[in-house]
């Protein structure tokens, strides 16, 4: 059991690397090909959509094939697609690459989730929570490692081939205890099991928890710099904030949870994300809107490890159908969160728009029963 409790917190912080990885390469590569900043949206969209359309049959694919095939598989993709990145020499092929590369880490996303649900189960303790707490870090030793090999005049190419050197050493100290068993309750007369009963509940919880989390990520500097003043050397802070107390709480998140249960933790954490949005919105001066990003960051670190362990205590569908479903909407309100704000913020103001994310969450709270099954 150790085994695969520590393969999947390996798989985690790989995966966080993987995806990281890509974001400081982003500039270099709009230079290389100098194209300009409408063009570059588009193509980043390749990424989301090769992610979105592999999400729903990699629970099909992981029950038929096992975890550690699927995992395996996708993550020697997502190790060959990393470097051709930053090799391509037109937008067509960037878009391409970055459509195949979305598709590898997403296959990755969905599977690591489902091998993190059954090793939960099978421990009868909670771990999930401290799985993405794994992936939050990988994240942050992604973004900055490649950040510091560029800085120090490390060549693109040479920088990616380090960085896929790295994720081969990690999914290689990962292979032995990841689940190579393929009876995850798959059933072979039914290929797509669509989410249903409280799965289609989580799944709309997990889309909100998408929306607020790529609202942070995509806006907050541009609020700290538009509607408070800050300068934009610091309007970054924001979502450090958010990131920090983000990783810091999933890490704290499988003994809270342990001891009052995941519906008070629900409780606690989405109560924190609309307590941190209005005081975003209702005080001008910067240290609140910090304290604002943090509680946000804190509040939402073990909403999605929570809706996705319910995949695992439900009854309804397969668990692997289940965690399919709830991960591909929740990154979907990622994609589709930030439009939504824009969209809000062009016709009200941005304040508006992070007030309407602060009634998202205390709608996500009024929605707790859903976690009644979660052990504590």
């Amino acid at each position: 059991m150790m085994n695969q409790i520590r393969a999947t917190r390996i798989v985690f912080f790989a995966a966080g690397v993987g995806i990281s990885a890509w974001a400081p390469l982003i500039p270099l590569v709009k230079n290389n090909l100098n194209i300009e900043a409408d063009t570059l949206g588009l193509l980043l969209f390749f990424l989301g959509l090769g992610s979105i359309i592999s999400m729903p049959v990699t629970g099909l694919l992981s029950a038929r094939f096992g975890c550690r095939r699927v995992i395996t598989l996708s993550g020697i993709c997502t190790i060959i697609m990393l470097p051709f990145l930053v090799m391509v020499s037109n937008p067509t092929q960037l878009g391409l690459a970055l459509f195949l590369f979305g598709a590898s880490i997403g296959t990755v996303d969905v599977s690591m989730n489902i091998q993190a649900v059954v090793v939960e189960k099978n421990a009868k303790r909670s771990l999930m929570s401290g799985f993405h707490g794994f992936f939050s870090l990988g994240g942050i030793f992604g973004a900055s490692g490649v950040s510091a090999l560029l800085y120090f005049n490390y060549a693109a190419i040479a920088t990616c081939l380090i960085v896929s050197l790295m994720l081969i050493v990690l999914f290689s100290l990962a292979y032995s205890g990841l689940i190579h068993e393929t009876n995850l309750n798959y059933k072979a007369d039914k290929k797509i099991a669509f989410p249903r009963g409280i799965v289609i509940v989580a799944c709309l919880l997990c889309l909100m928890m998408g929306i607020i989390e790529g609202s942070v990520i995509d806006w907050s500097a541009i609020f700290l710099s538009g509607e408070r003043g800050i300068s934009t050397s610091l309007s970054g802070l924001g979502y450090a904030a958010f990131a920090a107390t983000m990783t810091i709480g999933r890490f704290m998140g499988d003994r809270l949870i342990s001891r009052i249960g995941g519906r008070k933790v629900f409780f606690i954490g989405t109560a924190t994300i609309a307590i941190g949005f209005f005081l975003i919105v209702s005080w001008d001066e910067f240290a609140i809107s910090m304290v604002g990003f943090a509680l946000i960051g804190l509040g939402a670190s073990n909403i999605v490890p929570i809706l996705c362990s319910i995949s695992g205590s439900q009854k309804i569908m397969p668990p692997s159908h289940a965690v399919a479903a709830i991960v591909t909407f929740g990154y979907s309100g990622i994609m589709a969160g930030p439009a939504l704000i824009g969209f809000v913020a062009q016709y009200t103001s941005l304040e508006t728009a992070f007030t309407a994310l602060a009634v998202g969450a205390l709608i996500m709270m009024a929605n707790m029963t859903v976690v009644k099954d979660l052990p504590k």
